[in-house]
């Protein structure tokens, strides 16, 4: 519709929220590396999710646990009101579409409503993510109606439909991102997390979490600079802090540009290669995290002496 490449990722996003709700939806929040060609700059965008006002450093520790144990990851935690962050994911697609797009955010949901209203053929690798998700789901009496309904997940061939979906989106398009963060959406997502729509007899305990509609009012997209790594002769931009994506692919590829990677040696060049991934994968799990909160010693780790440290580690 002679739109640009802001106004398609958006449309895209949207509809991916319908059919591939596994990965991808406005629930959640994400990152968005932006280049301008007028002015020939790249921009990021921080639309990842925060934290409620309430978490605290033991919010995952099991409650009937006297040693203080953890909840188990699945499907305990992430199944729970305490795993749910303030979704950075609507503003964020406003906030490009009014910064560097062409179409208004009512606009780019149009596709997106249509896909959720009129339904998609549902494949295989949708059955499957449902079905890794069937205990999950059975917890929660909207999560079951929507995805495992007469109590089975939906046929391979069959249309799935997400109306309650399509009803989101259109309240987005004709009220803006207020409706969600302080609206009746922001609302219902409080009142969901506090006070969750548990099945008679959920397969596990699910735990309220303590989200507001005030950590949702309190939410912000943030413009952040992007990381630049220069490798071989090409310059290389990705997303920073509170990311780790562009700083550990950064130090990957600088403790790489150390090595000759011959294609005539593929062992040699791929044991390289998953040396430098994991040094940085340590490196990231030690030092990184949002700068907002954490020092980050950034200088320290992509410093030329310190990527020399961990070349001299490959062996």
């Amino acid at each position: 519709q002679g739109g640009n490449a802001i106004d398609a990722a958006v449309a895209a996003a949207a509809a991916l929220g319908v059919s591939d709700p596994f990965s991808a939806g406005i629930g959640g929040g994400g990152f968005m590396v932006i280049y301008l060609r007028e002015g020939d700059r790249v921009i990021t965008l921080d639309g990842r999710e925060q934290a409620p006002a309430a978490t605290t450093a033991d919010l995952f520790q099991n409650p009937d646990s006297p040693s203080g144990e953890v909840l188990p990851f699945a499907p305990n935690r992430i199944s729970s009101g305490l795993a749910v962050g303030v979704p950075g994911t609507p503003l964020e697609w406003a906030e490009a579409l009014n910064r560097y797009g062409t179409l208004s955010l009512a606009e780019a949901l149009q596709p997106a409503i249509a896909l959720a209203e009129q339904g998609f053929e549902v494949d295989a690798n949708f059955v499957s993510q449902v079905e890794q998700n069937q205990g999950r789901f059975a917890a929660f009496t909207s999560t079951q109606a929507l995805y495992l309904p007469g109590g089975n997940p939906p046929a391979v061939g069959s249309r799935f439909k997400n109306l309650d979906l399509a009803k989101t989106y259109r309240l987005l398009a004709e009220r803006g991102v207020n409706a969600f963060y302080r609206g009746e959406i922001g609302a219902a997502i409080a009142q969901t997390v506090q006070q969750p729509p548990i099945a008679a007899q959920p397969p596990f305990r699910v735990i309220p979490g303590g989200l507001t509609l005030a950590d949702l009012d309190r939410y912000a997209v943030r413009v952040r600079p992007p990381t630049v790594t220069s490798y071989r002769g090409y310059t290389l931009y990705g997303m920073g802090l509170p990311s780790s994506g562009g700083i550990t692919t950064g130090e990957i590829l600088r403790i790489l540009e150390g090595f000759e990677l011959s294609p005539s040696d593929l062992p040699n060049a791929w044991h390289r290669v998953i040396e430098a991934e994991r040094l940085a994968f340590a490196d990231r799990n030690a030092y990184l995290g949002d700068p907002e909160y954490v020092d980050v010693p950034l200088a320290g780790l992509q410093s030329d002496g310190f990527i020399q440290t961990r070349h001299a580690l490959i062996g």
